[in-house]
């Protein structure tokens, strides 16, 4: 159960409006545990709780929480503010003080957040950092993300450098690296800002928590390989892996939020049912799909739509890996903590080279028996982009299916356009529905 000060989190199904689409107790408990996690920073101030500003590639959330600290996602509050239509304002407050329109969008979301006052997503005003940790994993934006956090509050900054996986491996030299660099300025920059000493044991608790919750969430994540998927492991799977990308990874919350929803998904499956959608269950499957790329967040319901209208799920996807690549094999290890995360950092999605995330894809396409792939490229975002066409023909060529590719944005909406994208979506579908037709003459 959850140790928040007020107890534990309760799950409080809202009444339904009409027309509404049912919510899985899952999806509640996700929503009361966003709700009490801005409340406890809105407080932050009055009780006196360290903040660390941080990001979700590669990100410490269970070394920060053994510190007593509490963190905040600058992207997290970036999307999230795409999907409550508050991200137009705030971009064109970054451009008004000077920002271009070619910086990533997140960037500039967050910034004009900030310079509107910097009132979180749920209506809550967030507090100023204490510290803010950059763990940069394959984006150079981050960087200068950072610098300009750091000039706007004023706040201490550690940064730690995780070599990039050119090899398509982890070198035993630059896991040493990693490991020293949390022990000898990691750790003593937490030490500082939240005048509580370093303790192993405390953050071994965290990490085996962690665990816990990385073994339900591939357990989910691998429903999709059923006949109907149980699951969107796109659209859908955004929801699944929040918590676990974001402040709730080690904690008993994240724990119990893996379990329940572990138990419905596998109650779906068994039952062969679809996921759950904003248009209503989607049992009927004609398309099994994988996409690479993050989705669009200012039109979301929109874009998941273009997929449901034509009974299309996305059973596997790149972007729920970018806070964790845990389908092959990796978990937080107690037992070795300042290794573990050294390995976490170095392994997450952006951090892998071009021809690792080939072969990512290209497993996604066979293992879960897709009908073919898609990639979202998004214009502001060159750590997802950069590379696309390339491992889009590299796809092709491996697996023998044509790709499509569509172009949005992550959370400015002059770049989402609707209807090229549903007449490049459907154009796809009808290629496949072509293939479907001549293997079957």
């Amino acid at each position: 159960m959850s140790t928040h000060p007020t107890g534990p989190i309760q799950i409080t199904s809202p009444p339904k409006n009409r027309g509404e689409v049912p919510k899985d107790d899952s999806m509640v408990l996700q929503k009361n545990m966003i709700a009490e996690h801005f409340r406890q920073l809105e407080e932050a101030p009055q009780t006196r709780t360290p903040v660390v500003y941080t990001f979700v590639p590669g990100n410490l959330t269970e070394l920060v929480r053994s510190f007593g600290a509490l963190p905040v996602l600058p992207e997290i509050n970036a999307l999230q503010s795409g999907m409550r239509g508050k991200s137009r304002d705030y971009i064109a407050e970054a451009e008004r003080a000077g920002h271009s329109e070619d910086v990533c969008t997140y960037v500039k979301c967050d910034i004009g957040q900030a310079l509107a006052g910097n009132i979180g997503p749920t209506g809550t005003k967030l507090p100023k950092p204490d510290l803010l940790l950059l763990s940069y994993t394959g984006c150079y934006t981050f960087m200068k993300w950072f610098e300009l956090l750091r000039e706007h509050y004023g706040c201490p900054t550690v940064f730690l450098q995780v070599p990039y996986q050119g090899d398509g491996r982890l070198a035993p030299e630059h896991r040493a690296y990693l490991m020293e660099q949390i022990r000898t300025e990691v750790i003593p920059a937490l030490e500082n800002v939240t005048g509580r000493k370093y303790d192993e044991d405390r953050l071994r608790h965290y990490l085996s928590l962690s665990r816990q919750a990385e073994d339900d969430l591939v357990a989910v994540l691998e429903t999709a390989k059923r006949k109907p998927s149980p699951i969107d492991a796109y659209f859908g799977a955004v929801y699944y892996v929040g918590p676990i990308f974001s402040a709730f990874r080690g904690t008993e919350d994240g724990v119990r939020y893996y379990h329940e929803l572990r138990r419905e998904v596998e109650e779906r499956a068994r039952a062969g049912r679809g996921p759950i959608t904003p248009d209503g269950p989607l049992d009927e499957q004609r398309y099994r799909l994988v996409v690479e790329g993050p989705p669009n967040w200012t039109n979301f319901r929109e874009f998941w739509g273009m997929f449901t209208a034509e009974q299309a799920v996305v059973v596997a996807s790149t972007y729920t890996k970018v806070g964790g690549v845990y389908e092959f094999g990796f978990r937080h290890d107690p037992e070795d903590p300042l290794g573990t995360m050294a390995d976490y950092c170095g392994g997450c999605y952006t951090n892998l080279n071009l021809p690792s995330r080939v072969d990512m894809l290209a497993h996604y396409v066979k293992e879960y028996e897709a009908d073919g792939f898609l990639i979202n490229s998004i214009k502001s975002c060159n750590s997802f982009s950069a590379g696309q066409l390339l491992m889009l023909r590299e796809v092709e060529k491996r697996t023998g299916l044509p790709g499509a590719f569509v172009e949005s944005d992550l959370v400015d909406p002059r770049y989402f356009s609707a209807a090229n994208i549903k007449n490049r979506l459907e154009s796809y579908l009808q290629m496949i529905d072509a293939r479907r037709q001549g293997v079957g003459a």
